[in-house]
Parts: structure tokens; sequence; C-alpha cells
């Protein structure tokens, strides 16, 4: 369906749903398309393709408010559609935070971002980079066995229409390869993975260079050992590091911090993390995995320093969260078709630092370097972190042998506070970090 075709259908669902008693209402259209070829030591396990349409109606009548979804676009359902929203929103409880945009807080002009890449692999192109991954994987001298190597390419395309007067689409592409393989025997059996995920296909890592890395990671797991409990600085790896961004990121969403359930909640404006550490969220990064012209309520989206030299800015706010804080919404709703908006994170990143990896490594005579971890008990009401890990220990300022079945735990109101940050930041996840150190971590083995 064209993006003219798609704005006709939204704006008629909403005359539909105005001509069944609605006051105001909104409505989104969710389109995605995607393809993956996989396969496994050396034979081909599998080609999918999905495509699928989603509508998504929300109808307001007072301060009541209703959604409903369908996977029937054709004209006939839509009707319906309305009248069912409609129905659901006279006997819905009041909320007295929910609402549209006022006219003249929405989105009117917006630059096209670079999101969308017209190259669509074929399924030949897809089996062969998937292909070329394992079999560099398996080349790994040690490798015994394979999870698999895979290729994808996808793509979605969101439309907003309001009955307030705003209309908007965008699209975005990914594509991604990986590969996943063991080795060891028994017990000892490890494995390990690396991946390429990015917004064009060209921008892809060669398969062969992933490949040859995740077995490299492999081998370098084996022969895990115990080390002893005690406290000890901790260095995340990248692909781990983003997580503690991740929980970051929890606990300044609105929905938390209007219900009083994080533990930063009377911290705006307060220094919660090491000096000098500064925190983005960027929805108009070229070439980003989440950046988009307008959040899910049609205002316009803006980069924002959520954290500058360590003092934290700002909440992420949609309109019913901002306005159950007295506060003004920072573009950062998001929503499908089969709910309300709610506030969330774009391309969310924290800023490299000035030192190297090797030299956070080398200031540590006895420390934990994380690479994977396992399991969640972390609260975002207290702070509280216990994860489990897997990775290797330093001594004396070098990486000397790997470890597993280690625990981490802390407070990430304290963690915040110790971490250095590295200069390595890469994008590859959505949300990103370099390589992070936390000292004064409590490390249980069972060693």
């Amino acid at each position: 369906m064209t993006k003219a075709d798609t704005f006709d259908r939204l704006s008629d669902l909403l005359k539909l749903a105005r001509a069944a008693g609605a006051e105001t209402a909104d409505a989104v259209w969710v389109e995605s398309r995607s393809m993956s070829v996989s396969q496994r030591m050396r034979q081909r396990e599998a080609v999918e393709r999905a495509e699928s349409s989603d509508i998504g109606l929300r109808v307001m009548i007072g301060k009541c408010q209703a959604i409903v979804s369908s996977t029937d676009i054709s004209s006939g359902a839509l009707g319906e559609l309305a009248e069912r929203a409609v129905a659901m929103a006279k006997v819905a409880p009041e909320d007295p935070y929910c609402g549209l945009a006022d006219e003249t807080a929405l989105a009117r002009d917006w630059s096209v971002l670079d999101t969308y890449d017209e190259t669509e692999p074929s399924p030949e192109t897809l089996a062969e980079m998937a292909s070329v991954a394992e079999e560099a994987a398996l080349a790994v001298e040690g490798i015994n066995n394979s999870e698999g190597g895979e290729a994808g390419w996808g793509e979605n395309r969101f439309a907003l229409v309001t009955s307030t007067g705003f209309s908007g689409s965008y699209r975005r592409s990914s594509s991604s390869v990986s590969a996943v393989v063991l080795a060891g025997e028994g017990d000892g059996m490890e494995r390990d993975y690396d991946y390429s995920s990015k917004v064009y296909f060209a921008d892809l890592e060669d398969p062969a260079d992933i490949g040859r890395r995740a077995g490299e990671r492999t081998i370098a797991r084996l022969n895990p050992r115990k080390v002893s409990s005690q406290q000890a600085p901790v260095i995340y790896d990248p692909k781990v590091s983003r997580t503690l961004i991740g929980h970051f990121a929890g606990a300044i969403s609105g929905s938390s911090v209007a219900r009083g359930t994080s533990f930063l909640k009377d911290r705006m404006g307060e220094q919660i993390l090491s000096p000098g550490i500064t925190i983005v969220d960027d929805p108009l990064r070229a070439r980003g995995f989440r950046s988009k012209p307008f959040d899910g309520e049609g205002i316009a989206t803006q980069r924002r320093e959520m954290v500058s030299s360590g003092v934290l800015n700002s909440w992420f706010l949609d309109l019913a969260t901002a306005r159950q804080l007295g506060l003004e919404t920072t573009g950062n709703a998001s929503r499908g078709t089969g709910g309300p908006p709610g506030p969330g994170a774009t391309n969310l990143y924290c800023e490299a630092g000035s030192i190297g990896r090797d030299a956070l490594i080398a200031e540590i005579d006895n420390g934990f370097y994380v690479t994977e971890l396992m399991g969640m008990s972390v609260s975002t009401v207290t702070g509280d972190y216990s994860r489990g890990g897997a990775g290797f220990w330093i001594e004396n300022g070098e990486i000397a042998y790997p470890v597993s079945e280690l625990t981490v735990a802390g407070n990430l109101k304290d963690m915040f506070v110790n971490l250095t940050v590295a200069d390595d930041l890469e994008f590859k996840y959505g949300t990103d970090a370099p390589t992070i150190r936390v000292d004064g971590m409590t490390i249980a083995g069972g060693g």
C-alpha cells in the first residue's frame, strides 16, 4: 500500500470513529517485512519470510480512552473497529492524564532521516553470507559443533494520523549476519557468538570476520576456573556494558518516576554518575537503529543529554507521564497498535571516555572481565543489582584465564558513581556503551 493510501485509510478510520461518538482519536499503522536464511553444520536449516500489516485505533470520550487493533485492514472492517473502540471507551475508567497533543505542539516539518536502505538482498545472497560466517567459525581450530550461521533483512514502516491534524510516517530497514559455535565436550562444552547488524546492508561487517571472532571467542572460554568470593573491580565488555545503560533508562522512565518506583525519582539535577560521564538519547542520529523524526504522539524528536558530566537532566516522558509530573513531554512516546503510548529511549548511548580498554585493565591486580550476563535480579525501586556472569579473570593488570559461574552484585546507585568509561564506543545495538569499569563490586564465586 502506498503512503497516500495509508494516510487515506487512517483518515477514514478517524472519521468513522468521530461518527460513532469519539471526541478525539488517533490511528497508527505498522507494516513490516522480513527475511532470514540460516544453516547449521553446513546444511541449510531454514528460509523464512514474514509480512504483516496492523492498524490501531485510540479513541477518547472525555477522559476515558480505549484502544483496539486489527490485522484486517479492509475498508469493511474499519467501521466495526471504530464502533468497538467507542463502545469500549464509554465504559472505560477515567484517566486524568490521557489526551492527544495540542495542535501547537505537533511536529509540522522534519528532515528525512537516513534510516532506510532501498537494497533488499536476495535469499541467495543471505544464504551465502550465512554459509561464509559459519564456515569461518568452524575453521577455527578446536570448534567442533555449531548452532548455525544466519543472515537476515527487514524493514518496517510506521504511520500516525490524529484528529487534531497530524499525519506523518517514516521507514526503517535493518540487515544482520551472525554465527554461534561450540567447543569442548560434555560438561566442559562452551559456546559463544558474534554478529553484525546495520541499517544499511552495505555497512555490515564481513561475514568471515564475524565467524572467525565467534570461533575465537568460544575457544577462549574453554576450561574455565572458579574464583573465591571477594570484592573487586568488574570490567564490562561492550557486549554487556550496554545493559547498565539499559538499567539507567528504566530508572528514568517517566512511568517509573510517576509511580514512585524508581530509585532515581528524587535525583533530578543531582550528580548520579561519575563526573565527566555523558549519556545521550539521539533519535536523529544518521543510520541509527531507533531514529525517528517524530514520536508516537506526533511530537518532534530531538537529541537530549539525559546526563551531562554525571548530572541527571531529564526523564523520558510522553504526554501522559509529563502531565502527571507537571512537566512537558520530551518527545519520547513509543507505541504499537495494541496499547497506549509509553515513554522510552531511542538511540541511547554513553559517550566514550578518554582512557583505553587495556589501560582500564592494567590498573587492576585482581578483577573480573565480564563478557556474558545471565539471569536478572535488578530492582529499579531500590537499585539492588545481582546477575550471573562469565568471562575472564584479571591478574596483575592482564587477562589471565576464563572463569564461569560467578555472580556480580552491588547497588546501581553506588555502581553509577563508580563508573569509568573507556574510549571504544561503537554503535552496534541501539543502546550502546564503551567498555565500563565498576569498582567495589561484590563477586560471589564457587572457588
